[in-house]
């Protein structure tokens, strides 16, 4: 029940056409890290090519940045990428579309599938967008619509008795 309601009310918080950054899934990927594998070279159409990078690794898409200890990248034959990375913490920010404005989550372990542009946060979940903040121990976030679903690990079974938490900074209000 916590979790619809959360739902709720940040779909009302985030109403409009508030959208990460549109050309960010045309831009290259960039990565770098202090070591790196790759799996699969010479791979067939219908295997996925695995490349895992350790050690402070940062990958780039445009104004997207995702940050941490390890990741292990896997290419499927179309293109489209699904990175799962993990440390303490993995941090990303991606800018939000036509505004000044960044998106930025942490967690132990993030996953983001470049086809759909999500994102999923796992272990000590945060987001944060401008002064508003939620954080439970799982979140779902679509980079393109950003609709997000913060769990309080009922569903996750990482803390079944956790909650979720959100801060919502008030505005100053005009008296007539």
């Amino acid at each position: 029940m916590r979790s619809v309601f959360v739902i709720f009310f940040w779909g009302m918080l985030f109403a409009g056409s508030v959208l990460a950054e549109r050309a960010d899934r045309d831009k290259p990927i960039y990565l770098e890290s202090d070591r790196a594998t790759v799996e699969n070279t010479s791979r067939s159409n219908s295997e996925d090519r695995i490349s895992v990078f350790t050690g402070n690794v940062v990958l780039t898409q445009g104004t997207l940045v995702i940050r941490s200890d390890k990741m292990v990248v896997k290419e499927d034959a179309d293109g489209f990428h699904n990175v799962t990375a993990y440390g303490n913490l993995v941090s990303f920010r991606q800018k939000r579309d036509g505004m000044n404005e960044y998106i930025e989550g942490w967690s132990e372990r993030m996953e983001y599938d470049s086809k759909t542009e999500k994102v999923e946060l796992f272990k000590q979940a945060r987001l944060k967008r401008g002064l508003y903040e939620v954080r439970g121990d799982y979140i779902s976030y679509e980079a393109t619509t950003e609709f997000f679903q913060v769990n309080n690990g009922a569903k996750t079974k990482i803390k079944p008795n956790s909650r979720v938490h959100v801060i919502i900074q008030t505005k100053n209000k005009k008296k007539n």
